[in-house]
C-alpha cells in the first residue's frame, strides 16, 4: 500500500465517547468519501487525545472496523482505509432523504391484515371505550398476593417447559367453572389455554378452514372474528341478526354448505340480543347435517343482571360440532392475556401442534395464579361484585340519557353485557357522528362499522359502553354528548 498523508478527521462527530460511536463515525466518513480508500488514519494515541477518550476505546473501534474489512492495519506502518471500503459500506442518504431505506413491499395478505388491524384498533384513554372492564373494582391486593405466593413457592417448576395446551391446574379450573356456571360439558383435556379469543379465532381459522370456505358471520358482527377468518382466506357470508339472534334460515339460504358459523348467542355483539332456544336447536341441526363447526364466542356472559347466566350452546351439542371460547381479559383486566377454548379432544390436540409452529402457551406463572384465583373462590366473588357495578352503571347511563338526550338518542335497556346500543334519529350518519364526538374524547363506535354489507345498516346507532367508566364519568360523558348532538 502506498503511504499517503494522514486524513483530516475534523468532520467526525462522536455522539458518545464509546468504541461503537467512534466506529460508526468512521463508517459514515468512509461512506461520504471524507476518508477515501488508501487514506491513513491517525495513530490511536493521537485520535484518542483529539476525541478526549482513552486509547483503549479507539483501539477497540479500529479493531471492529478491521474485522469488517474497512481498515487495513500494518505493524510499524499505520492504519489505512481499505481499498474496497467504499464498496463495503452503504451510501449515506442525500439531503432531504430518509436515513431508513425502503424495505420490500408487504404481501397482499399482509396488506389485508394491516388494514384489518387498523380497523380494529382502539384506545384505552377515551370515555365509553368498548370491551374494557372496570379496573378500579379489581382486587389487585388479592391477585398480587397470589402472584407473589406462586412465584415464591413454585420457583423452577414454572420456569421450564409446560404442557403446550396450558397448565393442567388452570385447564382443570376452567373446565370446572365452565361446567358449573355455563353448562359446558368437558374435562380438562378439552381445554386449550390461549392469550386471547382473537388468538383462538386465528388458530381455528388456519387449522379448520381452507381458503375459500364459507363462514357464516353475524350481521352486524364482531370485527375481530371478521379479521381472523378473512386472514385465513375464508369467504365471509353475512347472515342477518334479528330479535332471536342469527337467522339460521337466512344462513342456509345464502350458504347451506358453509364450513363454520360464528355466533355470540348469550349477548350478541354488537346488538345485545340473546339467541332463543328454537334458534339454537336449528343452528345445531344445520351444523350436524352440513358437517360444519359452530364457534360460540361467550365473551361476557358473566355480566347477566337478571337470573343466572344462560346455558351455552355447547352443553346441548350431542355431535361435537361446537367450539366454545371464553376470555378472562374482559372480566379481569385487559393486559392479563388469558383466554380458553373448549373443543373435542382431537381438535385440541391438533390446534396445540399447529400453535407450536408460531407460538406457545401463555406464561406459566400467570396461569398458575389464575388457577389459584378461581379455585380459592376469588374469581366468583369478583364476578358478583363486578356484575353489581355494571348493573349500577347501566342504570346511571339510562338515567343520564333520559335526562340529557331525550329525543336525540334512544338507548335499549339490556339485562346483561358491558354496553348498550344508542339509536340516532333516522337520516343521521352514525359514522359522521362517531367521528365528530371522537374528536372531543368520546369513543362511541358507529353501528354501521359492524356490517359487512353497508346497505343493511338501515338505522344509525352508536355503541355506548359503560363498564369501565364511573357513574360521574358516565354522567359527564353524556352531558358532553348532549352538547355535541
Amino acid at each position: 500500500m502506498t503511504r499517503r498523508s494522514t486524513a483530516p478527521l475534523v468532520s467526525i462527530h462522536v455522539a458518545r465517547a464509546g468504541a461503537g460511536s467512534i466506529a460508526q463515525a468512521l463508517r459514515e466518513a468512509i461512506a461520504r468519501g471524507s476518508l477515501p480508500p488508501g487514506s491513513r488514519l491517525p495513530a490511536t494515541r493521537t485520535l484518542a487525545s483529539d476525541l478526549g477518550v482513552s486509547r483503549t476505546t479507539v483501539e477497540a473501534a479500529f479493531a471492529q472496523l478491521d474485522s469488517e474489512g474497512l481498515l487495513v492495519r500494518r505493524v510499524g506502518v499505520g492504519t489505512f482505509v481499505a481499498p474496497t471500503a467504499s464498496r463495503d459500506v452503504s451510501p449515506l442518504p442525500g439531503k432531504g432523504q430518509s436515513h431508513e431505506a425502503a424495505p420490500p413491499p408487504l404481501s397482499t395478505r399482509g396488506r389485508a391484515l394491516v388494514d384489518q388491524g387498523r380497523e380494529n384498533a382502539t384506545t384505552l384513554t377515551r370515555a365509553f371505550t368498548p370491551c374494557i372492564p372496570n379496573l378500579d373494582a379489581f382486587p389487585f391486593g388479592i391477585w398480587n398476593r397470589l402472584l407473589a405466593r406462586r412465584a415464591k413457592s413454585s420457583g423452577p417448576a414454572l420456569a421450564g417447559a409446560i404442557d403446550p395446551a396450558g397448565l393442567p391446574a388452570l385447564r382443570e379450573a376452567v373446565a370446572a367453572y365452565a361446567g358449573s356456571h355455563r353448562g359446558v360439558r368437558c374435562t380438562y383435556r378439552h381445554v386449550l389455554i390461549a392469550s386471547s379469543t382473537q388468538q383462538v379465532l386465528d388458530l381455528c381459522a388456519r387449522v379448520l378452514l381452507d381458503p375459500g370456505d364459507a363462514v357464516w358471520m353475524e350481521e352486524p358482527g364482531y370485527l375481530g372474528a371478521r379479521s381472523a377468518f378473512r386472514a385465513g382466506g375464508a369467504d365471509l357470508v353475512p347472515v342477518p341478526v334479528d330479535a332471536d339472534g342469527l337467522s339460521v334460515d337466512a344462513g342456509i339460504a345464502r350458504a347451506p354448505h358453509a364450513r363454520l358459523a360464528y355466533v355470540t348467542p348469550s349477548f350478541q355483539y354488537p346488538l345485545g340480543v340473546t339467541m332463543g332456544s328454537a334458534r339454537r336447536r336449528a343452528l345445531l341441526a344445520w351444523a350436524r347435517d352440513a358437517g360444519a363447526w359452530i364457534f360460540e364466542d361467550d365473551y361476557d356472559s358473566e355480566f347477566r343482571f337478571a337470573g343466572r347466566p344462560l346455558a351455552a350452546i355447547q352443553g346441548t351439542d350431542a355431535h361435537a360440532h361446537v367450539l366454545y371460547a371464553g376470555t378472562f381479559n374482559k372480566v379481569m383486566f385487559p393486559s392479563l392475556r388469558l383466554a380458553y377454548l373448549i373443543a373435542p379432544v382431537d381438535v385440541i390436540d391438533a390446534l396445540v401442534l399447529a400453535r407450536l409452529a408460531s407460538d406457545g402457551p401463555p406464561p406459566a406463572l400467570l396461569q398458575a395464579t389464575m388457577a389459584d384465583f378461581i379455585s380459592e373462590g376469588h374469581f366468583a366473588a369478583h364476578i358478583r361484585a363486578t356484575r353489581t357495578l355494571c348493573e349500577e352503571r347501566r342504570d346511571t347511563l339510562l338515567d343520564s340519557v333520559s335526562r340529557e338526550l331525550q329525543g336525540t338518542l334512544t338507548v335499549d335497556r339490556t339485562e346483561n353485557g358491558m354496553h348498550c346500543v344508542g339509536w340516532l334519529p333516522r337520516g343521521e350518519n352514525d359514522a359522521t357522528v362517531s367521528h365528530r364526538v371522537h374528536e372531543h374524547g368520546l369513543d362511541l363506535p358507529p353501528l354501521s362499522r359492524y356490517f359487512l354489507e353497508s346497505s343493511r345498516a338501515a338505522r344509525p346507532a352508536l355503541l355506548v359502553s359503560y363498564a369501565a367508566a364511573s357513574p360521574a364519568e358516565i354522567r359527564a360523558g353524556i352531558r358532553l354528548l348532549a352538547t355535541l348532538l
